[in-house]
């Protein structure tokens, strides 16, 4: 069970480590995908770089928790030996956004299907050991028009939920434009109503 949904971690960079088995080399590159199309490019980056490779096996997983959109293939490789334990490997490191292209270039000593199971997830799993990650909050966007007299109050309240103000219009009255994390709205909403006694609402866009 995943306590907070709006926070996960992603990959800070690339990474890459090349482990082997039986002869064959096998090159794992980890990188930060926010999109589908984004997990697609950097494979074709992979296969373009190393285009004489016997297999580039990939595992993708957008997004986290409840929403995600997750991607495989064995590459040639036989079915189920390469792409579904490179999947778990990725779903089991708590990750999110990333993509994984483990690069195999055949060594000439058949492992069959327990070695290539294994050869994969050892592939998989020590590139993850390598990797740099760092939180990803999701955050969504709302406003405010805040009186002035209570403006300061607001501030300290934004600041307390972690939001980011995009914006500040001046005219009777503030208006404020900001990104804040989605588990803080209801939280800083009921704060702003309690602070103005029921004046002001925060509405998100």
């Amino acid at each position: 069970m995943i306590a907070d949904m709006s926070r996960y971690r992603i990959p800070k960079s690339r990474c890459r480590v090349e482990t082997r088995a039986g002869n064959s080399r096998f090159i794992t590159t980890i990188a930060p995908a926010s999109s589908v199309a984004e997990a697609q490019a950097f494979l074709r980056e992979i296969r373009e770089e190393m285009p004489d490779a016997t297999h580039h096996v990939y595992a993708f997983r957008i997004g986290h928790g409840n929403s995600v959109s997750d991607g495989m293939s064995d590459d040639g490789e036989p079915s189920g030996t390469s792409g579904p334990p490179t999947m778990a490997v990725v779903r089991g490191s708590g990750i999110g956004d990333v993509a994984l292209v483990t690069t195999r270039y055949f060594g000439g000593t058949k492992l069959g299907t327990g070695g290539l199971v294994a050869a994969y997830t050892a592939a998989a799993q020590a590139a993850f050991k390598e990797l740099e990650t760092e939180e990803k909050v999701r955050r969504v966007t709302c406003e405010l028009n805040v009186p002035y007299a209570v403006l300061e109050m607001v501030r300290k309240s934004l600041d307390a939920n972690e939001a980011i103000v995009e914006g500040e219009r001046f005219d009777a009255e503030v208006h404020l434009k900001f990104l804040i994390p989605e588990e803080r709205v209801d939280a800083l909403s009921e704060t702003i109503r309690n602070m103005t006694a029921g004046r002001v609402a925060l509405t998100v866009l």
